[in-house]
């Protein structure tokens, strides 16, 4: 990707309200990038709790609705207290979001910039609070899909995310707070939904949101303007040295700007949808009996950490292997692989395809990743850390859907047989023609 020197912005109006225009100086010319106003309230409900759902509708919409949670009531004394506005959980990263709405008028600027420090600390202060009281005791927050997920505090790290919805913020303003002793930023409800729409990723926002907490705060309304800051920063950084032997051999390097400067999936939609489609067909379907929500939620994070500057090539590839799978005798299967390995080894992502689905091939597939995890183990020496997410396709030949996908994550210690060991490694490591593999015939009852 090309270096970014420089950015300007400027601003004109757009049917009555402001959009805002960033005009970015390149070696090759200038590049645009428009940010339209933050997504419409709610007609039929209150300017605050309106806000508060506009907010909820971007992260769900853009990002995944498995993600977003409802607050949940505490304890508290003789009453009960509501924990956020909203909060965002994704892996072990999560943001208590408090959304702050200017229901009247807008007053002189010295007034504005008054209360936007005021309505800013006390959502601080707010943030602070939840995540005290969800370190002294766990509570039960409800996603998008109405599902619940029980959230022990100490268990992820947290920033404090003010939102305010506020139409006139007056030029250059910037919001201020007592230090919460924990990561806190104040954006805009533009510079949020500029934030989802950006990325289409919960995971790549939450690691912005607490990059960007890092440094000193910006003038509300102008985040998208140090997002392509650091986007043109890191698309000018040397790529990051990385211990190859951790991924095993065949492996390569592969590197891309953590930020992408070009809106996630501007070059191939249908490619890069590829990577939301799989999180809906996982957030979909029925669990088994040994698993719970939480498992669900983990193998969504560790699909969401996919870089979203890697996404439509994943996405291209997937569609090709869904295309070339097929085409193989009756009798055989053609396996086609992906596998990223995070830059310390400890985390792998595997996206497959393969001819057609049964209990075999789904047998096979769930020994193939605990291979895998069990390899990992072995070359990082920390099995405790390690963790080994599996998505196959299978294409579908019925018309209902065009494929379906099968999810294995393990994690910890590798707990394989010697026996099963080497039955693994005989069938998985070996050097197949064209990438097929023969298998037994299955049984005449098997789906």
């Amino acid at each position: 990707m090309e270096e970014t020197k420089s950015s300007q912005v400027s601003w004109r109006p757009v049917n009555g309200r402001a959009e805002l225009t960033l005009i970015v100086d390149t070696p090759r010319g200038l590049f645009m990038r428009r940010i339209p106003d933050a997504l419409p309230l709610p007609a039929d409900v209150e300017p605050g709790p309106g806000a508060e759902m506009a907010t909820h509708t971007a992260a769900a919409t853009w990002g995944l609705p498995d993600f977003v949670f409802v607050p949940a009531l505490a304890q508290k004394g003789s009453g009960r207290r509501e924990l956020g506005d909203r909060i965002l959980i994704a892996g072990r990263r999560a943001a208590v979001v408090q959304v702050k709405s200017r229901t009247v008028a807008p007053k002189a600027e010295d007034a504005e910039r008054a209360w936007i420090n005021k309505v800013a600390g006390k959502a601080v202060r707010q943030a602070k609070g939840t995540v005290r009281m969800l370190r002294l005791a766990e509570a039960e927050f409800v996603n998008g899909r109405g599902r619940t997920l029980t959230v022990r505090g100490q268990d992820y790290e947290w920033i404090a995310v003010v939102v305010l919805d506020h139409h006139q913020v007056p030029a250059g303003t910037v919001a201020c707070w007592e230090d919460p002793g924990m990561p806190a930023i104040a954006v805009t409800r533009r510079d949020w939904d500029f934030l989802f729409d950006q990325l289409r990723s919960t995971t790549a926002v939450l690691d912005y949101l607490f990059r960007a907490a890092g440094q000193p705060q910006a003038a509300l309304d102008d985040e998208p303007v140090r997002y392509y800051e650091l986007a043109a920063a890191d698309a000018a950084a040397a790529p990051g040295s990385v211990d190859t032997t951790l991924v095993g051999e065949g492996g390569r390097l592969w590197s891309s700007p953590l930020l992408p400067q070009v809106p996630a999936g501007r070059d191939d939609t249908h490619a890069h949808l590829m990577t939301r489609i799989l999180l809906e067909d996982i957030a979909r379907s029925p669990l088994p009996a040994y698993a719970t929500e939480a498992d669900r939620h983990l193998m969504l994070s560790d699909l969401d950490r996919l870089p979203v500057s890697a996404r439509t090539e994943w996405g291209q590839l997937l569609l090709e292997m869904l295309d070339d799978v097929p085409n193989v005798a009756q009798d055989e299967h053609k396996w086609r692989f992906r596998r990223q390995v995070d830059s310390d080894g400890r985390r792998q992502l595997i996206l497959g395809c393969t001819t057609r689905f049964s209990e075999l091939v789904q047998r096979a597939f769930s020994g193939y990743v605990q291979l895998r995890q069990h390899e990992a183990v072995e070359r990082t020496g920390d099995p405790e850390n390690v963790s080994t997410l599996g998505v196959l396709l299978t294409p579908r030949t019925d018309g209902l859907r065009p494929w379906d996908t099968t999810a294995v994550r393990v994690s910890g210690p590798s707990d394989l047989s010697p026996e099963e060991l080497e039955g693994y490694r005989s069938l998985w490591n070996g050097t197949f023609e064209d990438g097929r593999v023969r298998f037994p015939a299955p049984p005449a009852s098997t789906p």
